[in-house]
């Protein structure tokens, strides 16, 4: 029995390593080849996910980059902006100013004028006016001389004498 139990024993041993390799050669033939290439597939898989999301990660990082040198130059422009802005409001208030100081001189020089040709022409009607209240009370006076004869006689030879004086 003892005898028999070792030769099921080596027996089944041997049936059972034979098993074994034959599952082996067939799992290396058939099963192997396609786990490896699964498993290896799934590695390159993840290493391109990898390298995608770095790829990812330095484009994300560039754009942020751009974005921030963009932002830059926006607010420099925009601060160029205000400043030719400021510059240009500035230039058109002085032009403002000196084009109505201009205006004001030249309202300045025809009221002055305006007001010297008033003034003229008051004085030339006040000389009419006076002149001819002058010869008003000129004729009135010699009316009054000429009324009587002796008086006429008078200024006659005194207006005579005057001219011979002369």
């Amino acid at each position: 029995m003892e005898k028999l139990i070792e030769e099921f024993s080596f027996g089944l041993f041997f049936w059972q390593t034979l098993l074994f390799v034959g599952l082996l050669l067939l799992l290396a033939k058939y099963a192997w080849r396609p786990i490896l290439e699964a498993v290896e597939e799934r590695e390159n898989t993840i290493k391109d996910s990898l390298e995608a999301a770095e790829k990812a990660k330095a484009d994300m990082e560039a754009v942020q980059a751009d974005n921030k040198r963009i932002l830059k130059e926006a607010r420099a422009e925009r601060d160029a902006l205000l400043a030719d802005a400021k510059k240009a409001s500035t230039q058109m208030i002085n032009d403002a100013k000196e084009a109505a100081q201009v205006e004001a001189e030249k309202i300045a020089a025809a009221a002055q004028e305006a007001i010297q040709q008033e003034k003229n022409a008051a004085i030339n009607d006040l000389k009419n006016q006076v002149a001819s209240l002058s010869i008003d009370i000129a004729q009135k006076v010699v009316q009054g001389e000429l009324a009587d004869a002796k008086k006429q006689e008078a200024l006659v030879e005194k207006l005579i004498k005057e001219i011979e004086i002369k």
